[in-house]
């Protein structure tokens, strides 16, 4: 099926094959009638499954049906939870739109930068607005925008929402919506507070539901390299040999190790960039622009770009560091072998990351093969998941230096003596000895002193014969 028997029409199709999009994906295949039809969607799709288009096609027809019902008001709300996704899909938008003959207004709205530029764009309205909630809220406060007449509301990585804290935002914005919507719903995932927010929002929605189990695509060759973790760096240098590897992207845990593995590979003569939450706007666009336009070789990242970064013909994913959490792991990967083409995703396991690389592994049924790099072997590597004696998995946490210190002591140190029992009842001091007081005949006598030497020690306070005391 093409994307013209979803009854798109020519402007848009021809917008998706300028994009090489050769056939719908499966969420594609299901949302975009509903959207047309004007019902509400309630979407579970992985990263990498096509969901941008999945609503921005229907709604993009529909804007153009549909128009809005004053000039200062807003047609679609699109809520995002990070910067770097409302400018991907505000780009995505505007791809879309190419070859309309009307075009349509498209402002993003995010925290980082100045609101005046974003206040002057939304002068007039806008048909489509992407924001972040907390740059929403702002503009509403200082009556730049309106949402009481929007049209479709649609919430983008909605797992992600919650996780980054924008719970009361959220309330504070499904208030002020207008009770006569169309709700769109996408996230990868749909904890207890996403499901609660999809029943509260969506009416009698259509329900799209693929594996929850964020398999890669297969488009993504998966492997993992061990290694010692002082080495990680070395080996990642000699991958970067390959002239293959054009553009890597790298994932690490902390911000303190983008900047710190990003100045190593620049001293290798590597050109790389760093990119975190703690940048400013403006250098986080600039990294990523960079990035795109081949300025960069590596870029060095924190799970910020795992979801909504978009990087057209990545074609190598690395885990320097593998991700806190089980279900990144996904997200990261997921931003290589995008829309068709082939990528590699390459994780660095060591001795201390391997029982969490195993439950990766386990959680989604997959076997990972292994491989060592000739120079760079390890030292030693567990070759089994440690077992809990108390039951249940064990959580891939490393343990740290002093509770293996304590666990070779421990083994090592003579079992401690029983303690003393305490006595029952408190014990009484012994007596006091009295002191026992001299015989009188045994106490000296002391003498008196002589009369006279009293009355010569008191000689200088008598007043002289016929003198005043003044």
């Amino acid at each position: 099926m093409s994307f013209s028997d979803l009854g798109l029409t020519d402007p848009l199709v021809r917008a998706v094959e300028a994009r090489n999009y050769t056939e719908p994906t499966p969420v594609q295949l299901e949302a975009i009638p509903a959207v047309l039809e004007g019902k509400d969607v309630w979407a579970r799709a992985e990263t990498g499954s096509g969901k941008t288009a999945a609503f921005a096609l229907p709604l993009i027809q529909r804007s153009l049906q549909i128009p809005r019902p004053n000039r200062q008001s807003i047609g679609v709300l699109v809520l995002v939870p990070t910067r770097e996704l409302a400018v991907q899909i505000e780009q995505s938008f505007a791809a879309y739109t190419e070859y309309l003959p009307t075009q349509l207004k498209i402002v993003s709205a995010y925290g980082g930068v100045s609101a005046n530029p974003q206040m002057m764009a939304l002068r007039g309205g806008a048909d489509i607005v992407i924001a972040t909630p907390g740059r929403l809220l702002d503009l509403i406060d200082q009556n730049a925008l309106q949402i009481g007449d929007v049209q479709a509301v649609v919430l983008d990585e909605a797992d992600k929402l919650f996780e980054l804290g924008f719970t009361e935002e959220l309330t504070r914005i499904t208030d002020l919506l207008p009770q006569e919507r169309q709700t769109l719903l996408f996230s990868a995932t749909f904890p207890p507070a996403v499901s609660t927010l999809a029943k509260s929002l969506l009416t009698d929605p259509v329900k799209i539901s693929f594996s929850e189990s964020p398999k890669a695509a297969p488009a993504i060759t998966e492997k993992a390299i061990e290694v010692d973790a002082p080495r990680r760096t070395q080996l990642l240098l000699h991958l970067l040999q390959d002239p293959a590897w054009t553009r890597v992207l790298v994932f690490v845990s902390t911000k303190y190790s983008t900047g710190h593995v990003a100045e190593k590979l620049r001293r290798a003569d590597i050109t790389a960039g760093s990119l975190h939450g703690q940048l400013s706007q403006g250098a986080r666009l600039k990294a990523i622009n960079d990035f795109k336009a081949g300025k960069l070789q590596v870029l060095v990242a924190t799970d910020l770009a795992a979801r909504g970064l978009d990087i057209p013909e990545l074609p190598v994913v690395v885990n320097y560091d593998l991700p806190r959490s089980v279900v990144s792991y996904t997200h990261r990967i997921g931003r290589t072998g995008r829309a068709g083409q082939s990528g590699t995703a390459v994780s660095f396991v060591t001795a201390d990351t391997f029982p969490h690389f195993q439950l990766i592994e386990k959680r989604y049924d997959r076997v990972i093969p292994r491989e060592q790099i000739e120079g760079f072997s390890p030292f030693a590597l567990p070759t089994t998941i440690p077992v809990n004696p108390d039951g249940g998995g064990i959580k891939g946490k490393r343990k740290s230096k002093k509770d293996k210190l304590r666990e070779a002591a421990g083994q090592s140190l003579p079992p401690p003596p029983s303690p003393t029992p305490r006595p029952t009842a408190k014990a009484q001091p012994p007596p006091r000895p009295q002191r026992q007081s001299r015989p009188p005949q045994d106490r000296p006598e002391r003498a008196e002193p002589e009369r006279n030497e009293i009355e010569s020690s008191f000689a200088w306070h008598r007043p002289r014969p016929g003198s005043r005391r003044r």
